[in-house]
């Protein structure tokens, strides 16, 4: 069973990674790798993390022909990863083609993978006036969950607000994975469509990937327990 909650390593090696990381001692974590850590780390990254006992989230964004990215996710099914994505924008054969790719390199049960719909930092204006799609953010995303769900993919990437609107179009099993999560003290930086842990629950995110807030922390494993906390984890004290 996955854990909700998604550390984003966004960091540039495998030394700051392994330094992280060991704040959290012999603790299992679900982390998400990127593309700034894989493309400078590689496969053997993805290998030191899987030995350490953590799931993870493989967050290329794959958006390419049809064939290109059912041989790249054949590729990527073989690290045996959890979780993979591809760009709905890229269209329902790219997307069939990843599912196809991914039950080709599989060794056992293929990883599942979603499809992001409109980045976090996107706006309506900016996709309005520079994308020229017509129509607010919250129609486009429920466009492309309709698409991602009929090509069989198992969930979307999305924003927390948009959780309900995608239940509602999708149903309750359509998993939702959930960036621009922040604790009600931090700051936005580059997000647009964000939310605290509590309030993404609230709204029914599956998963949430939550990034600069634990990994920039003086204490990451306590704000960690924070985050684990205001979702509704909690451990019981010794004795107690």
């Amino acid at each position: 069973m996955l854990q909700p909650i998604i550390i984003a390593l966004d960091f540039e090696s495998k030394e700051k990674v392994r330094t992280f990381l060991d704040s959290f001692q012999d603790e299992q974590l679900f982390v998400k790798v990127g593309m700034e850590l894989f493309y400078q780390e590689g496969p053997d990254l993805i290998r030191m993390l899987k030995d350490q006992g953590h799931a993870i989230f493989l967050d290329l964004k794959l958006h390419d022909i049809p064939n290109t990215v059912r041989k790249a996710m054949r590729g990527l099914a073989k690290l045996d990863v959890d979780l993979v994505n591809v760009h709905a924008m890229g269209g329902s054969e790219m997307m069939i083609g990843a599912i196809e790719g991914l039950v080709e390199g599989s060794r056992s049960g293929r990883p599942k993978c979603v499809a992001v719909t409109q980045l976090t930092s996107s706006s309506t204006t900016m996709m309005n006036e520079e994308l020229n799609i017509p129509g607010s953010i919250e129609k486009s995303v429920i466009g492309l969950a309709e698409n991602v769900q009929n090509a069989s993919l198992d969930g979307v990437v999305c924003s927390p607000l948009e959780v309900p609107l995608i239940k509602e179009k999708c149903g309750k099993s359509f998993l939702t994975v959930t960036p621009g999560i922040r604790l009600f003290s931090d700051q936005k930086n580059d997000q647009k469509r964000v939310a605290t842990p509590a309030r993404a629950r609230e709204l029914g995110s599956d998963f949430i990937v939550i990034g600069r807030t634990v990994t920039t922390s003086a204490d990451p494993l306590q704000t960690y327990r924070k985050i684990e906390n205001e979702w509704g984890i909690t451990y019981e004290t010794p004795g107690s």
